[in-house]
């Protein structure tokens, strides 16, 4: 199902915990965008977008928008000070050089060993695979960010996924509403519950086995 503002907030002031100072990181459409507007700009995080932008800052004010200025997904962004405007060649290039630090993506499933289904509904119309490919491939970290469930109410973390596969084994962190789970050699680590769900409520709809960390925080 999907997540009220305050929920899709609440995973990006999460996801934001992962970055530090400096960082070069990549942000997907939909909730990963929302990141940015939880990075103090002393921090120098530079983000990248694979539509030429190296530097892109919180979202604008309503009105305050600039029409020549956004994101991959069409959405207007600012620019921070030193940011950069390029061509999608150079944004790749800066992909496949291994130049990001992380990348915070979308996802419609995820299994037990990371695999990564993002980009197609089997008879959906979608215009291609686009850029997810070589961001989970290439970025030094993947920071998977989405509902815990899907409009069904189904687990989109997974034994095994169903749809089909953006990349294998490319996943190294999972952040939503409910939880925070650390892809590791031995499976699914549970690192954190996001309040107001339970342990209880996370494994049920959980579609996979998951390790509970000896250290599990429980986050209000």
């Amino acid at each position: 199902m999907g997540l009220e503002m305050d929920q899709r907030n609440m995973v990006a002031w999460r996801a934001a915990k992962e970055v530090a100072p400096g960082m070069a990181v990549n942000l997907g459409i939909g909730i990963p965008e929302l990141v940015a507007d939880f990075i103090p700009n002393e921090w120098q995080v530079m983000f990248h977008s694979v539509n030429g932008i190296l530097g892109v800052g919180p979202t604008p004010l309503k009105g305050e928008e600039d029409q020549h200025i956004s994101n991959a997904g069409g959405a207007p962004v600012t620019v921070v000070p030193g940011a950069s405007y390029f061509d999608s060649t150079i944004a790749y290039g800066m992909i496949r050089r291994r130049k990001l630090d992380a990348a915070f993506i979308g996802a419609l499933q995820v299994n037990r060993r990371g695999d990564l289904a993002n980009w197609i509904v089997p008879g959906s119309r979608v215009h291609g695979i686009g850029g997810g490919a070589e961001l989970a491939y290439y970025a030094k970290k993947v920071i998977v960010l989405m509902s815990h469930v899907n409009q069904a109410g189904e687990p989109k973390i997974r034994r095994e996924c169903t749809l089909p596969l953006t990349a294998k084994g490319c996943v190294d962190l999972i952040i939503t509403e409910r939880a925070v789970i650390e892809v590791t050699p031995r499976g699914l680590l549970l690192t954190e519950v996001m309040y107001p769900f339970t342990l209880e409520n996370v494994i049920t709809n959980t579609g996979a086995p998951l390790m509970i960390s000896e250290n599990l925080q429980m986050v209000e």
